[in-house]
């Protein structure tokens, strides 16, 4: 069953390459970077049907206008630059957080057991569908410090059942449901 279950990802792939020629270019990849407008309207009549969408045009010439107006830095001119110093701390403080919580482990060590990584993926849906309704609820700011919080929980209980699995047979599949929830609470989250 295990390799028909890796081999069905496969097909996924297959049905996108087959049928991705059959898709229309993005109106505003063809219009800003190719500066093709009547490919643009082609392709938004192919997406939208007949019509006049001089007014998606509009917004895309818009769009144009503000990405050629803005100045475009390299990196060490936004390290240097003051304004941008506390949004370039707080982007390092979450990318370190997110290379060191322990994911890349879970990930790893998935594959090891077929269904737990079933499980996993799974569980990284679910994240997925939970997280596009939190967040507009709660912010951003609430779901990181939740999720690292219930993580760092998680981790503690993760720790002590690993402790006690020689002593309680039943303690293997517990530690199995906190890596579940490792993972739903770090696509929450993080």
């Amino acid at each position: 069953l295990w390799p028909w279950l890796l081999a069905s990802s496969g097909l996924s792939a297959l049905v996108q390459l087959v049928t991705l020629p059959f898709f229309p270019d993005s109106p505003s990849y063809l219009l800003i970077q190719k500066g093709n407008e009547e490919a643009c309207r082609k392709a938004i009549r192919k997406l939208w049907g007949e019509g006049d969408h001089q007014a998606e045009i509009d917004d895309i010439m818009k769009e144009k206008a503000a990405m050629t107006s803005t100045k475009t830095l390299r990196v060490l001119e936004v390290i240097k630059e003051r304004s941008l110093r506390w949004q370039l701390y707080i982007l390092m403080t979450v990318m370190t957080t997110l290379q060191l919580c322990g994911i890349n482990a879970v990930e790893f060590e998935e594959y090891l057991i077929p269904y737990v990584s079933l499980g996993v993926g799974l569980c990284e849906c679910l994240s997925s569908i939970l997280c596009s309704t939190l967040i507009d609820r709660f912010g951003r700011k609430v779901l990181l410090w939740g999720g690292y919080t219930l993580m760092c929980s998680v981790l503690a209980l993760l720790t002590m059942t690993l402790s006690l699995q020689h002593q309680f047979f039943w303690m293997h599949y517990f530690s199995v449901i906190l890596i579940f929830l490792f993972v739903i609470f770090y696509g929450i989250g993080p």
